[in-house]
């Protein structure tokens, strides 16, 4: 049974992103208790790669910054083992395929059933070649996110159909980063896919302000945001936390 559904019953969805060891992992600790303080409802670690290619220079930076601290997946692995003692809300980690093929897919997808992940998110993955991944994640009982994006088009049914845990809609193309302004047709890209799946599905990339959070939590299940979040760590540093506890509670009460 998918517990990532359980993000989407308190209302629309506040989906926090965060980079594991930006700048190190004490506070992302602390991050993510104070993000889900302030009402984020799923956690999405980030396992930092030397070529992040979805990622605009925001998460790129703290990619590099992290990776320079000397993190591993494996330490990433005991770090949730940890904040698992303190947060009880769904969490996935958002990765690269590499990263994964790279640590074994299998020992990786187990590990994360070990330690209480409850998602994966590759979204270098392309939807052809998601099988090898995909009966790995159901052995282990960890959802395997699908993205769908502007380009999807025709196949916005299809991956719908087999979307398990959430669907993460792609507000834009391009990279992710903080946007004045999100000029993709959602409205008919959530039809497409709420004909074809009774699957939450949340927007993300670009989605900075409460206003947005307000309009296009009222287009989908919830909202997803990285960079503006990250933008306070970098800011902050070690004193992020109460910054992003407060910025995170503004966007959850717009939606």
């Amino acid at each position: 049974m998918s517990k990532i559904k359980n993000a989407f019953t308190n209302g629309k969805a506040f989906i926090a992103f965060i980079t594991c060891g930006d700048p190190d992992l004490e506070t992302t600790k602390e991050a993510v208790i104070a993000a889900v303080n302030g009402g984020a409802d799923l956690i999405e670690l980030g396992i930092p790669f030397s070529d992040p290619t979805a990622e605009g220079p925001v998460i790129q930076g703290a990619n590099l910054r992290a990776l320079s601290g000397g993190v591993t997946t494996d330490k990433i692995f005991d770090f949730v083992v940890d904040l698992r003692k303190s947060v009880s809300v769904p969490m996935v980690f958002m990765t690269y395929a590499n990263v994964v093929f790279s640590y074994g897919s299998e020992e990786f997808i187990k590990r994360c059933n070990e330690i209480g992940m409850d998602g994966l998110i590759l979204p270098d993955l392309p939807f052809e070649e998601k099988e090898e991944f995909e009966e790995v994640c159901n052995k282990y009982d960890v959802d395997l996110v699908s993205l769908i994006a502007p380009t999807s088009e025709k196949r916005i049914s299809m991956i719908a159909k087999e979307a398990k845990g959430f669907i993460y809609v792609v507000s834009s193309l391009g990279v992710t980063g903080t946007r004045s302004s999100i000029t993709t047709d959602l409205d008919s890209i959530v039809k497409l896919i709420r004909e074809s799946s009774d699957v939450p599905c949340a927007i993300g990339f670009g989605i900075s302000t409460p206003e947005q959070a307000s309009k296009y939590s009222k287009i989908a299940d919830g909202v997803i945001v990285g960079s503006a979040i990250i933008k306070l760590l970098e800011k902050h540093g070690k004193d992020a936390p109460k910054y992003v506890e407060e910025y995170v509670h503004s966007m959850k009460a717009a939606m």
